[in-house]
């Protein structure tokens, strides 16, 4: 067992240039100077015992965390057995952030009253962890990918795609016309509403949700606002954002549903609101009988759950509500082709571009640009590491975004040359079997990296997996959609149709 110990204020990280400027531009005149502190967690003064006052503290409190165990992932209360004994005090309160991860403070009967060791105080934490240079390493890795996929993208539109709708254009025979072949062939069904596009629609309104928090959440880390020493914070930034990002979730999925045909707006709306949180919050509530059961202290408080309950129904699912409200009301989309009446058989496939090889294949790449990211991501949640390398991480979530649309695009132009029109599952699902890699990962990282026994600690761990799967899913899928229905659209657009 191991008892962690949290920091009252975060490290004197460097901060970026933008706060200089802002520190500099605060200053009111030569005679005086004024700053403010971007919020996150505000630093405390310490001084001598005979200087101490309001503003200045003379004793540092020091306070303790939860129990861990490498073979467990169930935390205990420090209190939880006797020869940990917290001392009488005020308990400081948790954020939902906290919370949710299974964060009990107390108080500690340890007394620090030495100053160059406070400030310090991240030091042993910094050297432990892994060097910078291993992650100069994965955004290289990560950086060789996406070259190589714009320049076959680059390729493409450049060069094949402009030939093609250089000589399509210039077809103004019947002749000519019937001699048709690639991708134009298909410009009547192309756009052709698919299969099951109330699902479909459903899961790209939840998965610009995850997009959208995800961006944020990782912008306010880059910028300090969510400071590792305030524990919690990136967490309860996330809950918080996902739940005032209902309005996009409903408008995305109504656009795309009424562009589908649908008509059933009722039920496309419940299914956004409820489908996706739904699933997650079963899974959640499932392992959180199991802490209940094990008498863990990350065992979610039934007051706790009801507040996470109040913030679905009573703000989200409103604010999903309005969103497709305004997305039912606004015209359908308007696509550059007309769409026949007769659907166009598609001819034999070749293995390669049959759908299963391709979707297989599309999400390689992508992964490829994170397993290194993914790897201490994953230390930091069940190897209980700290996790402060926020910058790296924005990188690469930028460095996915563009594999994602990249490899999708490749694979869809290649469909589209078989005279396959059937892209919308398709792309979301090609970039959305990332997740089956993350998946394959998280099981080899359990029984590679970890020393976990116990039949309870195993099921939370596949149990959380799953969580962070289908989220990941719903967010790497959004993304090839968004980027293979702009590249439809954008090719469709500028070729003579008849």
């Amino acid at each position: 067992m191991s008892a962690r110990l949290p920091v009252l204020s975060p490290p004197r990280w460097p901060r970026l240039l933008l706060l200089s400027l802002l520190l500099l531009g605060a200053a009111p005149g030569p005679r005086r100077s004024g700053a403010f502190y971007l919020p996150g967690l505000a630093p405390v003064n310490f001084c001598d015992e005979e200087k101490k006052s309001d503003e200045c503290k003379a004793e540092i409190e020091l306070f303790v965390n939860r129990l861990d165990s490498v073979e467990s992932v169930l935390p205990y209360e420090y209190t939880a057995f006797d020869f940990c004994q917290a001392s009488e005090g005020k308990r400081p309160s948790e954020n939902l952030g906290q919370v949710l991860f299974g964060e009990r403070i107390e108080p500690s009967p340890y007394k620090e009253d030495d100053k160059i060791r406070w400030a310090s105080r991240w030091d042993y934490i910094l050297e432990s962890m892994p060097h910078t240079h291993i992650q100069w390493f994965s955004i290289m890795n990560s950086l060789v990918i996406v070259l190589f996929l714009s320049g076959m993208v680059a390729m493409i539109m450049l060069r094949t795609l402009h030939k093609d709708i250089a000589r399509y254009n210039q077809m103004d025979s019947t002749e000519d016309a019937q001699e048709e072949f690639g991708w134009k062939l298909v410009h009547g069904d192309i756009f052709r509403p698919p299969r099951k596009g109330m699902l479909l629609s459903v899961f790209l309104g939840s998965g610009t949700q995850i997009l959208i928090m995800t961006f944020v959440t990782l912008f306010f880390a880059c910028l300090g606002f969510l400071s590792p020493a305030n524990r919690g914070a990136l967490m309860t930034c996330a809950v918080v954002l996902w739940v005032l990002l209902g309005t996009p979730a409903g408008y995305v999925a109504a656009r795309f549903y009424k562009s589908f045909g649908g008509e059933k707006w009722k039920t496309n709306v419940l299914l956004t609101s409820f489908l996706c949180p739904g699933i997650v919050f079963a899974d959640f509530f499932i392992m959180n009988l199991i802490l209940w059961g094990e008498g863990s202290s990350a065992a979610i408080p039934f007051g706790t759950l009801v507040a996470i309950l109040a913030l679905w129904f009573c703000i989200s699912v409103p604010l999903t509500f309005i969103g497709a409200y305004f997305g039912f009301k606004k015209n359908a989309i308007e696509h550059p082709v007309r769409t026949n009446q007769i659907p166009r058989q598609i001819p034999e496939q070749s293995f390669y571009t049959k759908p299963l090889p391709g979707i297989v294949m599309g999400g390689i790449l992508p992964f490829g640009c994170i397993f290194i990211q993914l790897f201490f991501i994953l230390n930091s949640i069940w190897s209980h590491q700290m996790y402060y390398m926020f910058g790296f991480l924005f990188l690469v979530f930028i460095i996915l975004v563009i594999t994602c649309s990249e490899a999708t695009i490749l694979l869809c132009y290649f469909h589209l040359c078989a005279e396959d029109y059937h892209w919308q599952w398709r792309s979301f699902l090609t970039s959305g079997f990332t997740a089956v890699y993350f998946l394959i990962y998280a099981i080899h990282y359990f029984f590679s990296k970890l020393q976990i026994t116990g039949t309870a600690s195993t099921i939370l761990y596949f149990g959380y997996t799953m969580i962070m799967v289908l989220i990941f899913f719903l967010f790497t899928g959004t993304i090839g959609f968004f980027a293979c229905f702009w590249f439809v659209t954008k090719i469709y657009s500028v070729v003579k149709v008849d």
